[in-house]
């Protein structure tokens, strides 16, 4: 597989796109791209990919010399009911996605590789991570924060690129930079969504037709949510109700959360006066959907 490269304007130089499985593998390349003095940007990714992740790629290949991949669908972040042997995976379409928006190298590692034997050490978080998702899910953010911490130290990017769709996985990961102290810059991407509005999301291929017309609420909630503050309204209370309403509208709907918490805590509040994550997770059938709506200082 070949990928393009950031080169003199005029000029066209192609080079192989590497797969790896193997932290070894990913250590000697990053050494000697660095050598070179290259920058690095990680794009972590449980693969599936779609144009959402297609967009973090291209943010990526414009801020550094060199681009990761990784791709790995992480066990440890799902609880026992939930749908990691179930969860899509195509890694030749993969492949195929990172070839064309320009990746230099796809992680693709085992379960094996990446906790071996007797694995004892987590890293988890307090505050930001009870509230939302943390509620119904609650060993998910412990999993994500243990092995993107894991990928920081194999990769060790300069920059890190992550959607805003999973807008409090984003804000606990910030965070987890901060208080480490860890040497790399985490960007923010904005939500992709279909035509329709329903956001793009590897969990959308569980849908039926009839239960992917039913969860354009998710998006149609948003937008409403999204307008009413953008209009002035303050009251959180109010924003909510008229959400939760327009989500219980359709049946195949069933609400986990309908929230708007601190940006930079993840703590409900009552009133909208600074920066604002107004967050959902509905039910569609079996098929649990996140979205969101950000209000920034």
């Amino acid at each position: 597989m070949e990928s393009r490269q950031n080169v003199p304007a005029g000029m066209e130089i192609k080079i192989k796109m590497k797969i790896v499985e193997t932290i070894a593998e990913v250590r000697a390349q990053v050494k000697e791209w660095r050598a070179q003095g290259l920058s690095v940007g990680l794009v972590p990714t449980m693969g599936y990919l779609h144009e959402g992740h297609a967009s973090l790629i291209d943010a990526a290949r414009k801020n550094n010399g060199k681009v990761v991949v990784s791709i790995f669908v992480n066990p440890i972040q799902f609880g026992p009911n939930e749908d990691l042997d179930s969860y899509p995976r195509d890694l030749e379409h993969d492949a195929k996605l990172c070839e064309e928006h320009g990746v230099d190298l796809i992680f693709h590692p085992t379960p094996e590789e990446m906790y071996g034997d007797n694995f004892y050490t987590f890293v988890d978080m307090d505050v930001l991570t009870k509230e939302l998702c943390g509620l119904s899910r609650p060993v998910h953010f412990r999993g994500v924060c243990t092995v993107v911490s894991k990928l920081f130290n194999i990769v060790i990017p300069d920059n890190a690129y992550f959607g805003q769709k999973d807008a409090q996985q984003l804000a606990i990961i910030k965070r987890m930079v901060k208080d480490l102290n860890m040497p790399l810059s985490i960007h923010g991407c904005p939500i992709i969504r279909e035509e329709d509005g329903l956001a793009k999301s590897s969990r959308n291929t569980y849908l039926s037709p009839e239960e992917r017309k039913a969860a354009l609420v998710l998006s149609r909630s948003v937008f409403l949510g999204e307008k009413m503050v953008k209009e002035g309204e303050r009251d959180c209370k109010k924003v909510i109700a008229a959400m939760t309403e327009e989500i219980e509208k359709e049946p195949l709907a069933k609400i986990d959360y309908v929230k708007i918490v601190d940006l930079s805590t993840m703590q409900q509040i009552d009133t909208i006066e600074h920066g604002i994550l107004a967050a959902m997770a509905v039910y569609i059938g079996k098929t649990r959907l996140i979205d969101n709506f950000m209000i920034e200082d």
